[in-house]
């Protein structure tokens, strides 16, 4: 059975205290959402083929439905060009780019997880 997303992200079905947080956690949950976002925060705009390269082992399947998923919950726009082949492009939306500043916060309280986690040895981390 597949997980169901979207009662946790309605907290008026949802009444619980942390709903927000739940909701927040839901919209970034996905095994590769945060790569595409970081290659995504880091570009104007991507192609599909020019994220599936950089993230490598993913396939189009679950890239499509991680992307798709990243549209509907307005983080990215897929702007389509009547071409021949068709050109499609990502773009972080305005609320996908406020996203940016809880990342660094998460990245910073990761990194301090992890040296101390490690008894003050600092993390090797990109």
């Amino acid at each position: 059975m597949a997980y169901n997303r979207k009662p946790t992200l309605e907290c008026e079905t949802n009444p619980s205290a942390d709903c927000a947080v739940e909701a927040a956690m839901a919209v970034l949950s996905g095994k590769w959402k945060l790569k595409i976002y970081k290659m995504l925060r880091s570009n104007d705009a991507l192609r599909f083929h020019e994220i599936k390269t950089e993230i490598g082992a993913i396939s189009d399947k679950t890239l499509t439905a991680q992307l798709k998923e990243m549209e509907e919950d307005n983080l990215l726009t897929r702007t389509v060009y009547p071409e021949v082949p068709p050109r499609v492009e990502y773009n972080l939306t305005p609320l996908g780019k406020k996203l940016n500043n809880v990342l660094l916060a998460l990245d910073q309280w990761g990194r301090a997880y992890v040296y101390e986690m490690r008894g003050g040895i600092l993390p090797e981390l990109d």
